[in-house]
């Protein structure tokens, strides 16, 4: 790290003007080229996933998306002659459209596409497999352009819902600004608050042209760049704000020697970063062992955007603070709150307070926290439909006259897909049909309709609930072990249950039995590491512990706010399932962000022991030299993620939820009060090490061997250690 710390100070001025080329390339890749949003729900194995391979191959008119465009008649009734018109007009220019490959005729459909009182009406639009956001975005000026006093036009569907999304730019600029406040409430100066700013925004902005470029490559959700931002521009601002604060450290305590100080930084801080940043990468890329495709793409796109802004903390940040950090470690400037965080202060106060009665704070803060865990017992895996989107977007107002007019179970419809025994076998397809209008939970079923080859089928059919009710869950199951199997045996024909409702409710089977291999994954990986790295066999013990009481706790959170519906009306949120992916990303993000804080405070404590401190003194001097910082850092975080609460996108502000609450419960209640009171009570057991294992196991320290510089951590003599080295 002095290596690193030397060139980049050295070279600095050279090192500030690439990273300032490389940024600009790197945005204008992604303003000019943006990224390629794919959602690809490919999920071997499953029934929704055989349907669509036997659409695509033997019915590609069937296997895209299927959109509907909604028709309210406010005056009159939708088959009067002008309303008519001017509907029929209307659908033959879409009909028109490059990529739409059928519309139905709501006048002329089986079965009815009217309701009773004829005021509401829909007409389905089938888009090619390779449907464009050109074309839905036509699709939708197309449509709505037809609409008047008289008449309401409304759409719905994936593709619809993935074109309305709004932009995350506003939470973003409330974010930052955010930071900006908390940093400058920390740091006392505008230009050190500036330094972790820019070094984010740099190393975020050269990640989103490098994410941009990749989804060229790589399926990416359209949430993805999303999610990277955030997580980005949190752990950005974070490891800047430690590296920093461990300069001005630094500074004082080398007579104003600007380049010595940021060695030292870079040396001490740098290592902590590095080893909190590839925990985070690991974290987000144990996403990938569950074999789901979907998640793939987020799970690349933020170890991108982290890696990015790890590498600017620990190149252009040195390089800025050698050009003008004499001006940001000034002891006049921080003399107070230098005494603050060195001396007797509230940090010192809190934790004798803690030491003094352990268990009772180990035990209120476990309870805090399985109290808040609680509502994760009650999770309910789903993908919510357009029912829970914003009362002002299309897609919510086709959801609603959908189910007003025809019942709920129109706005999620089931395709089934048929492989005939014999080409163009009609009785069988007309058996299925009726079969499936006596099964109790369809409302309707559409005429079947045979592929160009003969062989291949699709049968639409219309539950009588909505697409996120348990009770369409239960009726795919029951259709696909009781109702189908018997028809199969008897007419030779094979029948998939598939469409965009069946395939959400096969990612919520699959993701669920993967999980549990996913978290022991993680948890093995990032134990192992803490492991190497801290020659302990508690501390990774305690830190996998905590960390996923933090993760239940936020969960709880993100439960009780966006599938009971509390507070929701204060986020304009309506109760409904949570997505299915949500639990699988948050405990990765989660748990790397987690391991952040447990690497930062614990190196510190460690480093006290090892220079020669007691148990006690060693967490005491560990978190009063952290407290603040981490303190300012997490705030930094919870400000950044909340503030994507308000974006008008459920699934992201689902994400800013569960990490603000996350990281907000491990930095107070985890940080502050749980991990000084069990350390407390397992005293110097805390290190012990079985020599066997320090000898196998490589040598990988966070703190700087003892020839190199390093900031003294003592400023009491060190008291007498009643275990030497516990090995």
């Amino acid at each position: 790290m002095l290596t690193l710390a030397r060139w980049s100070t050295t070279n600095r001025r050279l090192l500030v003007a690439l990273w300032l080329l490389v940024l600009a390339v790197s945005v204008s890749v992604w303003l000019g080229f943006g990224s390629r949003s794919v959602d690809d729900f490919h999920l071997p194995r499953t029934g929704s996933q055989q349907a669509r391979d036997l659409l695509r191959t033997g019915f590609p008119a069937q296997a895209g998306d299927q959109e509907q465009i909604v028709l309210h008649a406010r005056k009159g009734t939708l088959v009067d002659r002008r309303l008519r018109h001017r509907v029929e007009t209307m659908l033959a220019r879409v009909r028109a459209l490059p990529n739409v490959t059928s519309v139905s005729d709501p006048y002329r459909a089986r079965p009815r596409t009217l309701s009773t009182d004829r005021t509401i009406g829909f007409a389905t639009v089938a888009l090619g497999r390779s449907s464009k956001h050109d074309t839905t975005t036509e699709l939708v000026a197309m449509a709505t352009a037809a609409r008047s006093p008289a008449l309401e036009v409304e759409l719905g569907g994936p593709a619809v819902e993935q074109a309305q999304r709004t932009a995350i730019g506003s939470s973003m600029i409330v974010g930052l600004a955010a930071a900006i406040v908390v940093l400058l409430l920390s740091f006392g100066s505008v230009l050190a608050m500036g330094l972790p700013i820019v070094t984010a925004l740099c190393g975020l902005g050269t990640g989103m042209g490098l994410i941009a470029l990749a989804s060229r490559a790589i399926s990416m959700p359209d949430f993805s760049g999303e999610l990277a931002l955030m997580i980005g521009l949190g752990v950005g601002v974070d490891y800047a704000l430690l590296i920093v604060t461990r300069y001005r450290e630094a500074y004082r305590s080398n007579g104003a020697d600007v380049d010595t100080a940021v060695a030292v930084a870079v040396n001490a801080a740098g290592r902590a970063v590095i080893f909190a940043g590839v925990t985070v990468v690991i974290s987000l890329l144990g996403m990938m062992v569950l074999g789901i495709s979907f998640l793939n793409g987020p799970a690349i796109a933020s170890s991108i955007a982290v890696l990015l802004v790890l590498a600017a903390s620990l190149t252009l940040l040195p390089a800025l603070l050698s050009l003008v950090g004499h001006r940001i470690g000034k002891p006049g400037r921080t003399r107070r709150r230098e005494r603050t965080s060195r001396g007797p202060g509230f940090w010192d106060w809190w934790l004798r307070r803690i030491q003094r009665r352990p268990w009772l704070a180990a035990f209120a803060a476990t309870a805090l926290l399985l109290v808040l865990a609680s509502p994760t017992l009650g999770l309910r895996l789903g993908n919510t439909d357009a029912g829970n989107d914003p009362r002002s977007q299309t897609t919510r107002h086709a959801y609603d006259l959908l189910a007003q007019g025809f019942g709920a179970g129109f706005n999620g419809p089931l395709l089934f897909a048929v492989r005939l025994a014999h080409p163009r076998d009609r009785a069988t397809l007309d058996r299925l049909a009726a079969i499936l209008r006596r099964t109790p939970g369809i409302a309707a079923v559409a005429p079947p309709r045979v592929g160009p080859s003969g062989s291949v089928a699709a049968v639409s059919a219309f539950p009588t609930t909505s697409p996120q009710s348990r009770a369409t869950v239960s009726l795919v199951s029951r259709l696909r072990d009781d109702v189908l199997p018997p028809l199969e045996r008897a007419t030779g024909a094979r029948v998939y249950v598939g469409g965009f409702t069946a395939s959400q409710i096969d990612f919520a089977n699959v993701v669920a039995s993967k999980l549990w291999v996913f978290v022991l994954s993680v948890i093995a990986l990032s134990a192992l590491l803490l492991l190497v790295v801290f020659r302990s066999l508690l501390i990774p013990l305690q830190a996998a512990v905590m960390n996923v009481l933090s993760i239940a706790a936020s969960l709880g959170v993100v439960v009780a706010v966006f599938q009971w519906g509390w507070l929701g009306s204060l986020f304009g949120i309506e109760g409904g399932p949570i997505q299915t992916f949500l639990p699988v990303m948050v405990f990765a993000i989660v748990f790397g962000l987690s391991m952040d804080y447990e690497v930062f405070l614990v190196s510190r404590i460690h480093e006290a022991w090892v220079h020669g401190s007691s148990a006690s003194e060693s967490i005491r001097l560990g978190l009063t030299r952290t407290g603040r910082v981490v303190t300012a850092a997490a705030a930094v975080m919870v400000v950044v993620f909340a503030s994507f609460i308000l974006s008008g996108d459920r699934t992201i502000a689902l994400f800013g939820l569960g990490l603000a609450s996350a990281v907000f419960l491990d930095a107070v209640v985890i940080r502050s009060v749980l991990l000084p009171a069990v350390l407390e009570l397992l005293g110097p057991a805390t290190w012990w090490f079985p020599y066997t294992l320090d000898r196998i196991l490589p040598k990988l320290a966070i703190e700087p061997p003892d020839e190199e510089p390093m900031l003294p951590v003592l400023e009491e003599e060190p008291a007498e250690r009643p275990l030497a080295r516990m090995h």
